[in-house]
């Protein structure tokens, strides 16, 4: 056996420790700024009626809050990583009015895609 097969054997597993830690843990908590004190006014602020999806119990609570933890109170992917991404903003000093935005609109025309969606073909709409 090689010196460096040995030693790469003789190291702990680097993948499982990985999951383990609460990365949202360690990141410093963000102080109340502004008329924001509460953790359900910043989830009013950002929008997309994110304080009736989330309602943590205290300032700290929120910002120890990670995507597992989102995925156990049943919130969408999509929700998951609004909140995380206004969090962040926050956290690095911006205002939620800054970077607040709606969500996007559904889609109204069909793109390209297969000749038949949900069950029904679809046919060309030009003018024969």
């Amino acid at each position: 056996m090689t010196l460096r097969l040995a030693a790469r054997l003789s190291l702990p597993c680097p993948t499982l420790v990985r999951t383990i830690v609460n990365r949202a843990a360690q990141r410093p908590v963000p102080p109340p700024r502004d008329s924001i004190t509460t953790p359900e006014e910043f989830l009013k602020r950002i929008g997309r009626s994110a304080e009736t999806k989330l309602t943590p119990e205290s300032w700290e609570q929120l910002w120890h809050t990670n995507g597992p933890q989102l995925r156990k109170a049943g919130l969408s992917v999509q929700d998951r990583r609004y909140i995380l991404w206004s969090m962040e903003k926050y956290r690095q000093g911006e205002d939620p009015a800054d970077f607040a935005h709606p969500p996007k609109p559904e889609k109204k025309i069909r793109g390209r895609g297969p000749a038949v969606q949900n069950g029904k073909r679809l046919r060309s709409r030009r003018h024969r």
